[in-house]
């Protein structure tokens, strides 16, 4: 489809959970759910205005690919080739914009009340990517949530790293507050540091004694300010955690919990590593759905992926995709409520 699409909506719902979905991007644009009181929220952030999904790539919610998070100077080298991306990040790739998954026209495959699958072609060397890759998203409400299925298929030797991009404030969306005093646990006893544009350097480093020690559950403000030189890259969080537990695996990768309402949310994945990001720079955007405006670190996101720049890192799990395999990567938002910070955090 061409860029001029119409963009089309599709909601699909079960029991107190109702999610209202984008062909743009393939893109989550409202998730309701309920809190301790009964009454539901929606718990994403997005845009009132659907063609802002065009005009300020912030993400919101959107299948990001073909290369999710940053790729340094815009470049990489498989099997001896090398290939160049838009530099749209300084002078790295971000997101494989500009034209990333989130801005591409996607078909809805298959449909019904509980869920939906949408595909895109991406073609050879759109943005640099070699081969054409044949991607499909299926959303689907269960009892307890929301699930995410990415497959991916290329005609040759590729790069793949999708996620979810969803921004959550469990307080709810038109809140208007942060999340600062929301609640967060990743198991994750080491981070890949960055550089220079948040680029990783290629190591590992211990959380131990560090604002990014998540293992036991703080509040996302306690440490964000601190006096570290990561945080001061990033201006806040926005880092790779190297998730324990097997890649390939279905497993709790995070759990989000805001005192106020109760409700808490468990983030599920397949990937090895998980993106905190705490929404530093979207104050002053564009009106939000509920129509207000939000403020810096008015949500976050948890988005489970390869390791930033791998294609650049042999010693990151690898993103190499061959003809005859299929990529892989399941994730799914699960809630449920608690009174109190001991029944969150079980």
């Amino acid at each position: 489809m061409s860029k001029s699409a119409t963009i089309e909506t599709v909601t699909i719902a079960r029991g107190d959970h109702r999610a209202e979905l984008l062909t743009l991007g393939a893109t989550l644009r409202r998730l309701q759910v309920p809190g301790r009181d009964g009454r539901r929220a929606n718990v994403v952030l997005g845009y009132r205005d659907l063609e802002e999904y065009r005009a300020r790539a912030r993400f919101y919610g959107a299948t990001a690919g073909r290369y999710a998070n940053r790729i340094g100077g815009a470049r990489f080298t498989l099997d001896g080739v090398e290939y160049r991306l838009p530099a749209n990040n300084g002078a790295n790739n971000l997101h494989s914009g500009p034209g990333g998954f989130d801005l591409q026209d996607w078909t809805i495959e298959a449909r019904d009340a509980h869920s939906v699958t949408f595909a895109l072609l991406s073609p050879h060397l759109h943005n640099g990517f070699p081969g054409n890759l044949h991607v499909r998203v299926r959303y689907a409400i269960e009892p307890d949530g929301l699930s995410i299925g990415f497959r991916a298929t290329a005609d040759r030797v590729t790069v793949v790293n999708l996620t979810n991009h969803a921004y959550f404030n469990l307080a709810g969306e038109s809140s208007g507050t942060t999340i600062l005093d929301h609640l967060l646990q990743i198991p994750a006893s080491q981070i890949t540091p960055v550089g220079a544009g948040l680029i990783p350097t290629g190591e590992y480093k211990s959380v131990e004694g560090t604002p990014f020690d998540f293992r036991i559950p703080k509040p996302v403000g306690r440490d964000i300010e601190a006096a570290d030189p990561q945080l001061a890259l990033g201006h806040g969080y926005d880092h790779n955690f190297v998730l324990v537990g097997a890649a390939g695996t279905i497993r709790r990768i995070a759990t989000l919990f805001d005192p106020a309402s109760g409700r808490v949310m468990d983030v599920h994945s397949t990937e090895p590593g998980v993106q905190l990001y705490t929404a530093n720079h979207i104050a002053n955007g564009a009106p939000g759905t509920g129509g207000g405006i939000y403020p810096a670190r008015g949500g976050l996101c948890l988005e489970p992926q390869k390791f930033p720049d791998t294609p650049n890192k042999p010693n990151f799990p690898s993103a190499r995709l061959d003809p005859g395999e299929e990529y892989r990567h399941d994730m799914a938002f699960r809630f449920r409520t608690a009174e109190d910070l001991a029944g969150a955090f079980e």
